[in-house]
């Protein structure tokens, strides 16, 4: 062996070092090793610093990952059981006492005069007279009491009845001796929307407006037709609604031809059941799409949730620039890059939603949050300013200068937000080792409204163009109660029915007409067409009425 490595050589180290130190310094504790052992060990100092960098960035990211599942649990329990409020909760405890005497602020205030009572001038009046049992008579003196003037009190009722039609259908004899001719003929049948079927108009109304207008399962109509005494096979339904089907598919037909001649939309799409096997198609999670614009809202039911289902619907679009009103969904960006006539602009709410998830989520980041969510408010404050200014009729620069003050500040508003967020990101590198968790969320967060900003924009060019998608999530909304409550559609022809019948009562609505009294005269023009779609449907389109027929059908149907 080599003479260099069997030399001794002392060595301290910490902990004994830490040992000895009280001890006499004439007596110190040494531990010799061989000179071979020295080299070993200081080698792998490297190694061994590597590996403990390694395990400190492990237990940091570990740390991070449960900051971040907590964080997740808590936004969980706020989404079931948290209180529907932004509110910051400390700021609620400190003002109690000051706000404690203020009115509430929202519901009506006591002591503040009501609204009074609802005028109804349509409903038909029923006369009854209250009398008393006996003439009254004095209790002192035995006198009877003198009419006087009356008095009226109103009392509201509906009064519900099934009953049956009984046709009796005359019949002549002829009494002459002409040939070619019947002998005897017979009246006809009143007009019925289903030939062979034994109910009438005011049953398919109740079933179709039941189900696709107030979102009801279909099996409480019939217990209730059962409890007044008429009870209804559930298969006939079933099988008189796919007959219906074909009748209202010219309406539906009518309503895109329409749509395609608008400029202005507002997207959304939600899943939807339909339990039936179909060919190609994996499980029974479909997916309800809508398009609103200015008079129409369409819905379609598609397999998929990609962007073929909007790219199918936009491709007969009659105007070289459109712009769709949408979240950041993916099928939307994508059906843009494909469509070069369409113009994205973003959902603002949407933005706003992502800092109050985050505050949710990480309580410390609640300051932060709230900052950015008044920076938001500030902007729909000063673009309702705006717009109430705004001539449709004129360009931005004709526009009267109410309106260019109000969007002068708002251009201002929207680069400080810009030069706010650019700051942040450029500041910030999420490579970054020593990056803590909460500045990545609001990395992430920011790195997000500046990727989406150009949508985001659009609203400040369009003043026409709103800065959220809430019309079109509020007209998704009556037909997503509809699946909670009957889990969607049990076949295909019923899954097309009902986006059919969904786009006709969000269209009646959204033009100011009366559901009930529209189909009623839809179902009785088919029955008078002999169970068919009528030949000419301007009637009953909306936009072709004219403001007569439009009065009538806004208000309720004559019984």
């Amino acid at each position: 062996m080599n003479a260099s490595c069997q030399k001794l050589l002392p060595l301290y180290t910490p902990e004994i070092h830490d040992q000895v130190i009280d001890l006499p310094v004439e007596k110190p504790l040494l531990i010799f090793i061989t000179e071979k052992e020295y080299l070993e060990l200081k080698n792998e100092v490297g190694y061994w610093q590597a590996m403990h960098k390694k395990a400190i960035l492990r237990e940091k990211k570990l740390k991070q990952t449960i900051k971040e599942q907590e964080g997740q649990i808590r936004d969980l329990r706020n989404r079931l059981f948290g209180k529907k409020s932004e509110k910051k909760s400390s700021s609620k405890d400190e003002g109690k006492s000051e706000s404690s005497n203020s009115k509430r602020p929202r519901g009506q205030q006591p002591g503040s005069k009501g609204h009074g009572r609802t005028d109804r001038p349509h409903l038909p009046e029923k006369e009854e007279l209250a009398n008393f049992p006996e003439n009254p008579i004095c209790p002192k003196c035995g006198e009877a009491y003198m009419p006087d003037e009356s008095k009226e009190a109103e009392i509201i009722e509906v009064k519900v009845k099934a009953y049956k039609r009984k046709i009796i259908r005359c019949c002549m004899k002829k009494c002459c001796s002409c040939k070619g001719v019947p002998n005897t003929i017979t009246a006809p049948m009143p007009p019925k929307v289903i030939p062979k079927s034994p109910y009438g108009i005011s049953i398919w109304k109740a079933v179709l407006l039941n189900k696709f207008h107030y979102c009801q399962p279909t099996n409480r109509l019939l217990n209730q037709y059962a409890e007044l005494g008429s009870p209804i096979s559930p298969g006939s339904i079933a099988g008189g609604l796919k007959n219906l089907k074909e009748l209202f598919q010219p309406v539906y037909d009518a309503f895109y031809s329409q749509q395609m001649t608008e400029d202005r939309f507002h997207n959304d799409e939600s899943s939807w059941k339909v339990f039936e096997s179909i060919d190609g198609k994996v499980g029974n999670r479909w997916w309800l799409w809508v398009s609103r614009s200015a008079s129409v809202v369409f819905f379609q039911i598609a397999p998929g949730r990609g962007a073929d289902v909007p790219i199918e619907h936009f491709k007969n679009i009659q105007h070289q620039k459109i712009i769709v009103v949408c979240d950041r969904y993916s099928a939307y960006k994508s059906m843009a890059k494909q469509l070069d006539f369409i113009i994205l602009a973003f959902c603002w709410a949407h933005v706003r939603r992502d800092f109050l998830d985050a505050g949710k989520k990480y309580p410390d980041l609640e300051e932060w949050v709230l900052l950015w969510v008044e920076k938001i408010g500030e902007l729909y404050h000063i673009n309702n300013l705006r717009c109430k200014e705004f001539d449709q009729k004129l360009p931005i620069q004709w526009q009267p200068a109410s309106f260019k003050e109000q969007h002068e500040k708002l251009v201002e508003k929207m680069d400080a937000i810009a030069k706010e967020r650019d700051v942040f990101i450029e500041s910030h590198n999420p490579d970054d080792l020593d990056l803590d968790l909460l500045s990545s969320v609001k990395y992430k967060i920011l790195t997000s409204l500046q990727n989406h900003w150009e949508g985001l924009n659009v609203f400040a060019d369009h003043p026409e163009v709103p800065m959220d998608n809430n019309k079109g999530e509020r007209s998704i909304r009556n037909p997503v109660t509809g699946r909670k409550n009957f889990y969607g559609s049990g076949s295909l022809w019923s899954s097309q029915l009902a986006a059919i019948m969904f786009s006709i009562f969000q269209t009646i609505v959204l033009c100011g007409l009366n559901c009930n009294h529209w189909l009623r005269s839809y179902l009785t023009a088919c029955a008078e067409n002999h169970g068919k779609a009528p030949d000419d449907l301007s009637s009953f389109l909306p936009w072709k009425m004219d403001k007569e027929r439009q009065h009538k059908l806004s208000r309720p149907p004559d019984t």
